[in-house]
């Protein structure tokens, strides 16, 4: 029953979102501009836009990942230029009448809708990776206790001494402990240090499943 819901997971990169709703028993499409032969998942080389204006409405439930790059830290102290694509995503989701999420870190914050906030200890996992997601077309979460940050971060792009939580941002050491912390052991370098842990996405697909379906989430 579950198998005919169908995600679209737009802006989806290697798949960490995909990877989670698929472990909550959905069916998902991603849609990316450049080429993602890691995607583990149906893939579509399109312009994530334009193609959920043209598709989106044939799907169940719609996840979004606008690049995030233009609320960044590290981004805005580099003086790199990168689109602002939230509220144009926003509206493209809307207007296809279907439940969404739109995904994305602290920075973009002020644009975003009343967002959860999902963080790694949520998960028993162990880095902290908070990302933010507002809800829409009729679906909602409710929010996670946050549990308290006990364990210390490693330093940007050092090992992760043992007790220590890994940050896995920028050029990071450690590649194989970050696939087994994140939980996405096809990924490479670039994938991982943008991805959505699929425990995340796991969480959201089983609520919109017991909004959907009345299971239990």
């Amino acid at each position: 029953m579950t198998a005919s819901l169908r995600v679209l997971d737009l802006f989806c990169c290697q798949g960490g979102a995909a990877k989670g709703y698929e472990d909550a028993g959905l069916d998902v499409t991603g849609v990316d501009l450049v080429p993602q032969p890691r995607y583990p998942y149906r893939f579509v080389q399109a312009d994530a836009l334009d193609y959920v204006r043209e598709h989106g409405a044939g799907f169940d439930f719609i996840h979004a990942s606008p690049p995030c790059q233009f609320d960044s830290d590290c981004q805005r102290l580099q003086g790199n230029a990168h689109p602002d694509l939230i509220a144009p995503t926003r509206a493209a989701l809307e207007a296809t009448g279907r439940p969404f999420v739109i995904e994305n870190v602290r920075g973009a914050l002020p644009k975003l809708r009343t967002p959860v906030l999902l963080c790694g200890p949520m998960f028993g996992l162990d880095t902290y990776r908070h990302r933010y997601f507002e809800t829409g077309g009729g679906f909602s979460l409710v929010q996670p206790r946050h549990p308290r940050h006990t364990a210390p971060q490693a330093k940007m792009g050092r090992p992760v001494p043992p007790g220590h939580f890994g940050q896995f941002i920028g050029n990071f050491s450690g590649v194989d402990h970050a696939r087994r912390v994140m939980g996405v052991p096809w990924m490479n370098r670039d994938g991982i240090r943008e991805c959505i842990p699929p425990a995340y996405t796991e969480l959201i697909g089983r609520a919109f499943l017991a909004s959907r379906l009345g299971v239990a989430a």
